[in-house]
């Protein structure tokens, strides 16, 4: 089992799950030409993928997510809310999924997890096969028990770590936006993405990276200042995910 990030940020966002040669993809915040360019640049193959999960409405995660399952005619699951949002309610590939539901999708096992998101039925991710579990986590405002508890055991964590609260008061956001985004339905800060590591890291956790950074609110070393001293890590051990560039496999 292996995961790619296609991007991550406030430009686009995509991850890529494979399983014995078996795909799915959560998330298209990106146009489908560049979507397949990201695919193509992680030498991978959209027409392996068997299903397209998208976490919610926004652009960044779904703008690009039914021409995709279009192009290789592959079913789309998300919530009964995003799909009304997003008018895929009478599509022929869209298929509903619910938090706390289980999909048998591409070999895996997947596990659709509510979070607290200013969206209209929000949901995030956990795969596993093989007893091997991957674990991807953004666009969330607080650490909700029920968040913490689904991403025990991860053998792999894509997790969010999108703000710093001193330069989301000092940046240009007005008031109301910076609310939101620090509020319990916006995006977890360095801080939060770190107290949720504490809670679920455990000796079999292989790979961890932190994204969906602010461009405008965050930076890369206070991420990794602030993941490294919380965690008891050395800085060359935090590992951040790129918004114009893809990640690079990662094996679990």
């Amino acid at each position: 089992m292996r995961y790619i990030s296609l991007g991550s940020g406030s430009k686009g966002n995509s991850t890529l799950i494979e399983y014995r040669s078996r795909s799915v993809l959560i998330d298209c915040g990106f146009s489908r030409k560049n979507l397949i360019s990201r695919l193509q640049a992680a030498s991978a193959d959209a027409h392996c993928l068997e299903a397209i999960l998208v976490t919610h409405e926004h652009a960044d995660h779904a703008k690009g997510a039914m021409a995709v399952a279009e192009l290789v005619d592959s079913p789309l699951y998300c919530s009964v809310g995003t799909a009304i949002k997003m008018g895929w309610i009478e599509h022929r590939l869209w298929r509903p999924v619910s938090g706390g539901e289980l999909l048998d999708i591409a070999g895996m096992k997947v596990a659709a997890v509510t979070v607290p998101h200013d969206a209209k039925e929000p949901l995030q991710f956990v795969a596993e096969a093989s007893g091997r579990r991957v674990g991807v986590l953004s666009d969330l405002g607080s650490l909700t028990p029920h968040v913490i508890e689904a991403y025990q055991g991860c053998h792999g964590l894509q997790l969010e770590a999108n703000h710093d609260p001193e330069m989301l008061r000092n940046g240009p956001y007005p008031p109301s936006l910076q609310k939101r985004v620090a509020g319990p339905f916006g995006h977890l800060s360095n801080a939060q993405c770190a107290e949720l590591i504490q809670r679920i890291r455990w000796p079999g956790l292989l790979h961890l990276t932190a994204g969906h950074i602010s461009e405008k609110n965050n930076h890369p070393e206070r991420v990794i200042a602030t993941l490294s001293e919380y965690i008891g890590a050395a800085a060359e051990q935090v590992s951040l995910l790129p918004q114009d560039d893809i990640s690079g496999w990662r094996e679990i």
